[in-house]
């Protein structure tokens, strides 16, 4: 009888000390972001509309027509006077870039933000054990996770992933990784390294479809600083809590929504095509499928099932079904779920008013929901995969991040792709303690009165028709 006894608590011991190891390891495989930052670059690359118009007014192969299409877009994007661009747009040359100037361009950027956020966590870069870096429209050899590698002297051990041609929704492809990364190696330091290189990236043609692209980039970038050292977790500001990736490669028309090619007279260029909305809310609404059920209370799930249902018994499908699919493109697609219930913060990504607009209604948003996107884009403009971390950095610099809150990541991206995570604030955030946030210098001054560009009033002859043969340039705008 004591053997048995004894056998069954070595048993039952077993089992416990079992299951409280498989717990143990899930806590180190934790992702935390320690900090991040992001890239403001220097005054003298500053871009108003102005300028802008003065960049476009360059490109010969412009007839009138595609002109006024171009100022009518950037006065009406919501970006505003103060965003970034590359140099040689300043001396002249965007059309004509060198190889030197992306990668000139992408130094500028990482040799910032990565020495800030390094030093600010007194982390030596010998201590990084993975690095992602991610840029889509530059591919040189070696690779800039090379350069990065050899400017800053890190391991020879060191993981590396250097990915291009992700799009916007690449920051968190590379969150991706660093977390799939996090379930296999224990006590790691990851640098996400994400930004979009312009200079060699301007189209100088004239297809209307492939020109918008010029008005909405500009210059940005972020370093993220992420580690799952149990250790750290005290340090960090972010836990992530699920991540969800759609592609959409597979259909022709999301595919081919938005895509690099040549136009009919050899000039290369992003192509964006009228297709595209279409492939975006498709892969939206396949992505809020698969992390719904993840970030929602199991109530707000019961009640959209009965309200769906409830709805599906009342309708009668021989009435308005019609008029229901004509209204959707227009207006837009409603959830029908309260996504407040699990989410406390939309970190939206800036592609530009419409995707803000059009996942605001989607998601059933408020104006003070949608405002880090907005101000976002107005002050920095569409900054690519790193547009994420500014908007993050906005709601931080308004003291809006709480312990426990919990942030909505969404990015869109060319194949087509929808990326989206929710990360859980770990600790009160104050803007005192930030001091690399890249909105400290401004942020008193947002949201401001207007964001209405003040060319769209001055300038209102670019929404008249006009006659090619009889039109004068205002005095003024040159």
């Amino acid at each position: 009888m004591d053997l048995l006894v004894m056998l069954s608590s070595l048993l039952i011991s077993y089992l416990i000390f079992k299951i409280w190891k498989h717990i143990d390891s899930k806590r180190d495989q934790n992702c935390y972001i320690l900090d991040y930052q992001c890239h403001k670059p220097s005054d003298d690359r500053m871009v108003s509309t102005q300028f802008s118009g003065d960049v476009i007014l360059r490109n010969k192969h412009l007839r009138l027509n595609e002109y006024k299409f171009l100022l009518k877009a950037i006065v009406s994007s919501g970006i505003g006077e103060q965003t970034y661009a590359p140099r040689l747009f300043f001396e002249g040359r965007e059309q004509r870039p060198t190889l030197q100037d992306g990668i000139s361009e992408m130094e500028e950027f990482y040799i910032d933000t990565i020495e800030k956020v390094l030093e600010r966590n007194k982390i030596s870069p010998s201590e990084i054990d993975i690095l992602v870096v991610n840029v889509s429209m530059l591919n040189s050899t070696p690779s800039l996770s090379a350069r990065i590698i050899k400017h800053y002297k890190m391991r020879e051990d060191i993981k590396v992933f250097n990915l291009t041609a992700m799009g916007c929704s690449a920051s968190v492809i590379s969150i991706d990784i660093v977390k799939n990364i996090f379930k296999t190696y224990k006590n790691k330091l990851a640098l996400v390294v994400t930004s979009e290189s312009l200079s060699p990236n301007w189209y100088s043609g004239n297809n209307r479809s492939m020109i918008l692209a010029n008005c909405l980039f500009r210059s940005g970038g972020c370093a993220v600083l992420l580690t799952n050292k149990r250790s750290l977790s005290r340090r960090a500001m972010f836990k992530l809590r699920c991540l969800v990736r759609t592609h959409h490669g597979a259909r022709d028309d999301s595919y081919s929504a938005c895509v690099q090619k040549e136009d009919e007279l050899g000039h290369i260029g992003v192509h964006l095509d009228k297709t595209l909305p279409k492939a975006a809310t498709r892969a939206f609404i396949d992505n809020l499928k698969v992390i719904t059920p993840k970030i929602l209370p199991v109530t707000e799930l019961l009640r959209f099932m009965l309200c769906l249902l409830l709805k599906k018994l009342r309708s009668n499908p021989s009435k308005g079904s019609t008029n229901v699919t004509q209204a959707a493109p227009k207006a837009g697609i409603k959830a029908g779920i309260n996504f407040k219930t699990g989410i406390d913060h939309f970190c939206i990504h800036t592609g530009g008013k419409a995707v803000i607009d059009a996942i605001g209604y989607s998601l059933d948003l408020n104006e003070y929901d949608l405002e880090p996107a907005r101000m976002t884009l107005h002050r920095f403009g569409n900054t690519s995969a790193s547009s994420l971390w500014y908007v993050l950095g906005y709601m931080e610099a308004k003291k809006r991040l709480k312990r426990g809150d919990r942030v909505f990541m969404i990015s869109f991206g060319a194949g087509f792709k929808c990326n989206s995570c929710v990360w859980e604030v770990v600790r009160d955030l104050n803007v005192g303690e930030a001091l690399g946030n890249v909105w400290n210098h401004c942020i008193d001054q947002y949201p401001p009165k207007s964001i209405l560009n003040p060319f769209f009033e001055k300038y209102g002859w670019i929404h008249e028709e006009e006659d090619p043969d009889t039109f004068k340039m205002p005095e003024g705008f040159m």
